[in-house]
């Protein structure tokens, strides 16, 4: 089984999408609860979402393991992203809706943890960041998008309905200013809601990977999924919602290009 996906670009643009990928290992599975085989906190369909970026010549990286066997945008160390509020860890043992992910007695320990990091975080990370260190060297300026949705309604995380559109750069420190703003108002102009650093700021790929000072830039772009797909299973792709909002998403991916250019 195969780590990640790796699609060449052009451009200095990169989308990573770490938390798209369905696969659970055969050894971790059947230790799953039902709820949690059916992987609802998935970012469903998200490379798809974006599929329109190859042919603009952008990168794209996209994880193909379950954010429930580790999670390919925490820290290795685990260090929470929101100190004092719920969050998942980087091998997660609840739901988004604090329920267990694993049958009682069946989570994995700090071994298995450490083990999961080597074998499915740690190869992601290097084709990143070798992959970033690449095309630095070939331009001035390199844009990371970090790709992600997540269902518009999850009371444990944030209350009443999320914004449609949830740009982050860990409060500025991640991306040029006057670019995270352009990318706002290019938002809000499009008919859909959208916000800058609010509930979601960036998780460890923006904070980590973002340093404008050597001229990388990294946003995180958090996507309410009613606005593409059933949130609920079987959840399908909605093709008449997608076509509408992959309009916004291209001119995203349209300034983050002309920016790095």
């Amino acid at each position: 089984m195969e780590l990640y996906r790796y699609l060449e670009g052009k451009l200095p643009v990169v989308i990573s999408v770490p938390h798209a990928g369905t696969h659970v290992p055969e050894d971790i599975f059947p230790r799953l609860t039902k709820m949690a085989k059916t992987l609802p906190d998935t970012d469903w369909h998200v490379d798809r979402l974006y599929g329109f970026a190859r042919a603009m010549g952008v990168h794209m990286l996209i994880g193909t393991m379950s954010r429930y066997v580790v999670d390919l945008n925490r820290a290795p160390d685990d260090a929470p992203l929101y100190p004092g509020k719920f969050t998942t860890g980087l091998c997660p043992t609840t739901l988004f809706d604090s329920s267990p992910i694993y049958m009682n007695g069946r989570e994995p320990d700090k071994a298995e943890t450490l083990t999961r990091t080597v074998a499915y975080w740690q190869p992601y990370h290097e084709k990143l960041r070798s992959l970033l260190r690449s095309l630095r060297t070939q331009s001035p300026r390199v844009v990371l998008l970090d790709a992600h949705s997540i269902a518009s309604a999850v009371p444990t995380l944030f209350d009443g309905t999320l914004p449609d559109l949830n740009f982050g750069t860990a409060d500025g420190a991640s991306a040029d200013s006057a670019l995270a703003e352009s990318l706002l108002v290019l938002g809000k102009d499009s008919g859909y809601s959208a916000v800058l650093n609010e509930r979601f700021k960036g998780g460890y790929i923006t904070r980590h990977y973002g340093n404008p000072a050597v001229g990388v830039h990294a946003v995180q772009l958090e996507l309410a999924q009613h606005n593409y797909m059933q949130e609920t299973q079987p959840y399908d792709f909605d093709d008449a919602k997608v076509a509408q909002l992959q309009v916004v998403l291209q001119q995203v991916v349209e300034r983050l290009i002309a920016f790095a250019t």
